[in-house]
């Protein structure tokens, strides 16, 4: 295999596919000379975990059909590389075959890696309706639970026994990570020393060699042209291959044959590799640096069916960030200042951006001391508030600057239901450019119905919505015309509002598939998903992206304060909003949304000291305070040299009284 090299390194934060493709291409990627076929050079993502991207255009000698791979190369000897297939459902009961029991709770790839907080995940073993042989549709609901086929093994414990001589193309790995493939894994081999195992439908590669050309002759849907995920251990066994081949989109990328699968394991540097479950259930998904899920690869189920497709079975790899010239960031927040700290390899300066997006905007203040150990406090936050920051310190020599990083201030106060998602809302789904439809005085008795939360819509029925999307109370109606969504509905709703109008903030829940604009009192106070303002948004304006999975399973959380909640009123108030879909042919529509208020209050941090012949040791609790210091109770306090941000502080004893407080 041709040894690949770039003189471009790309980074953590490109997010799709389509982005490291274009790049490449754009700046001239080195390839092999093989025909169309071309693999990019591996980057580094994690600690022991690199990516590649490979190309295929038919003709030229490379492979017949378009092909777009992404790989990577997970080093085992790497001792901060963890492996975590699906854990065992919490019910699980054994039925005494490991046909038909519930074995595993079902997830879409990108919320596996939500929820463990893994940094890779990618769909693994085969899996099945529990008590039968059917494979679940596309929409099946998160969190119903899946048999799996072939052997699983998480964490030590057993979670899928090899019921036979399918789905057995197995990988075992022990605790500390060597490897072990069996091709054809019946009778059963033994796992016992097994950290972790998974299985594939069957072997492509096995010592070196491609067999997939044995299965050309079958008929079975499984060996045609597919999206493809595989699995490959190198021949020393230090490298763990997981690549996917999407598929089922002309004119991006058309799937591979079994052989095509082997060949590009070999590509890669694997020596024996399977075929894991493919198709549909093909995804790929790594977390970026502010701890958000990217999908590497394009999901076949995606354009098919609307949203990411449940699976039963997953292999996550928890890895640690790239080491680097700035290291061990720390994010302590309160609920109006935080403090950041972090480490860098030589002394250097201090300086900290953030802001509420990722274009960030404001600035600490900057620390020309030449330090290993940094700290630098931000303040005039918003409680309950999400801030993405960016680290830089420069040596005399370089400049260093962190990804972006991401951090949630705390809310201290009181909170107050104002209405939950079983609240009514009056819906409409004609055209209102230019209706003024949002302001209180709007008469919306004319509208076409009303009803609780939440309000939905899906031209494949109610029994295609997850089931944990919570009571699908309200059905709207479909556009007669397209048998789809409409592009467009608009709601309404009142609620009253008696309490203090100074410093208060609304805190939303909802549940929104695809995207929507809020309107308070008709100001336009939240665009979630949509175009950014101030751009104009139109009856026609798709949404700009969908939640999660493409479902509205995982709730949008956010906090109006400050300036747009000059609008509340004490009294009635008018909620009133817009929700867009995603495409034209998006089967579904889904809205509701809870409402509360808070009431700050000021939680003291608590400050403690501690003594000895030598020295004092001063800690505290929060983040987002400056320590003080005064030789009487009455002053003067001034600044503990520094200033110091950050809890512990150590300083001589010097036996007089001495008196620290701690201020923002």
């Amino acid at each position: 295999m041709d040894m690949i090299t770039s003189t471009v390194e790309i980074r953590l934060d490109l997010r799709t596919t389509a982005a490291l493709l274009s790049l490449a291409l754009g700046l001239g990627m080195n390839c092999s000379a093989f025909g169309g076929t071309t693999l990019g050079s591996w980057v580094p993502i994690f600690k022991g975990m690199d990516h590649a991207l490979g190309t295929n255009t038919p003709g030229g000698g490379g492979y017949p059909d378009l092909q777009v791979v992404n790989a990577v190369r997970v080093d085992l000897t790497d001792p901060d590389i963890r492996l975590f297939p699906t854990p065992r459902y919490s019910n699980y009961v054994a039925d005494g075959t490991g046909i038909s029991g519930m074995e595993t709770i079902g997830s879409t790839t990108t919320n596996f890696l939500k929820s463990y907080g893994v940094q890779l995940a990618v769909n693994a073993n085969n899996f099945h309706d529990p008590g039968t042989s059917d494979s679940p549709g596309y929409t099946i609901a998160e969190g119903t639970p899946l048999r799996v086929t072939g052997a699983l093994v998480c964490t030590n414990q057993l979670v899928s026994a090899q019921e036979g001589p399918i789905d057995d193309s197995t990988f075992l790995f022990t605790a500390n990570n060597q490897a072990t493939f069996v091709a054809t894994n019946w009778p059963a081999v033994s796992m016992i020393g097994s950290q972790s195992v998974v299985s594939g439908l069957y072997a492509v590669l096995v010592n070196g060699v491609n067999i997939g050309s044995n299965y050309l002759a079958s008929s079975d849907f499984v060996h045609q042209l597919q999206p493809r995920t595989a699995f490959g251990l190198s021949k020393d066994r230090r490298y763990l291959y997981i690549l996917t081949i999407d598929g089922r989109q002309s004119g991006y990328s058309d799937g591979a044959w079994d052989w095509e699968t082997a060949a590009w394991l070999q590509r890669v540097g694997a020596w024996d590799g399977a075929n894991m479950d493919g198709g549909g259930s093909t995804c790929l998904v790594m977390q970026d640096s502010t701890g958000s899920p990217v999908e590497l690869n394009r999901s076949s189920a995606i354009p098919a069916s609307g949203r990411e497709r449940t699976v039963g079975c997953h292999l996550g790899i928890f890895a640690k960030p790239l080491p680097g010239f700035i290291n061990d960031v720390i994010p302590l927040s309160d609920d109006t200042a935080a403090t950041i700290t972090w480490t860098t390899t030589s002394p250097a300066t201090s300086l900290v951006q953030y802001g509420l997006t990722s274009s960030l905007g404001s600035s600490s203040s900057y620390s020309a001391d030449m330090v290993t150990n940094h700290a630098a406090l931000l303040t005039g936050l918003t409680p309950g508030t999400g801030y993405y920051f960016r680290l830089f310190s420069n040596d005399g020599a370089n400049q260093y600057s962190s990804a972006n990083l991401f951090f949630t201030t705390a809310n201290y106060a009181t909170t107050n239901l104002i209405f939950d998602f079983t609240n009514t809302w009056t819906y409409a789904t004609t055209n209102l450019d230019g209706v003024n439809w949002a302001v209180p005085g709007y008469n919306d008795s004319g509208w076409d119905g009303a009803g609780p939360g939440l309000l939905w819509v899906d031209n494949r029925g109610a029994n295609s919505n997850p089931s944990n999307i919570p009571m699908l109370d309200t059905q709207m109606p479909l556009n007669p015309s397209t048998g789809y969504p409409f592009t467009t509905y608009y709601l309404r709703t009142h609620f009253a509002y008696t309490n203090h109008l100074q410093a208060a903030s609304l805190l939303f829940g909802d549940a929104v598939d695809d995207g929507a604009i809020f309107y308070l009192n008709g100001a336009e106070i939240y665009r979630l998903r949509m175009v950014p303002a101030p751009t104009a948004v139109s009856n026609s304006t798709m949404a700009a992206g969908y939640p999660c999975s493409g479902d509205a399973s995982c709730p949008d959380s956010f906090v109006i304060s400050g300036d747009p909640v000059t609008n509340l009123i004490s009294g009635d108030n008018v909620l009133a909003v817009e929700v867009h879909n995603y495409n034209a042919q998006s089967p579904d529509i889904t809205f509701g949304a809870s409402l509360a208020y808070t009431s700050p209050y000021l939680a003291p941090p608590q400050l403690a000291i501690q003594q000895s012949n030598t020295t004092l040791t001063v800690s505290w609790s929060r983040g987002g305070f400056t320590l003080q210091q005064a030789n009487s109770p009455a002053g003067p306090w001034l600044d503990v040299p520094g200033p110091i941000v950050t809890s512990p502080f150590t300083t001589a004893n010097s036996g007089a009284a001495q008196y620290f407080r701690l201020i923002k």
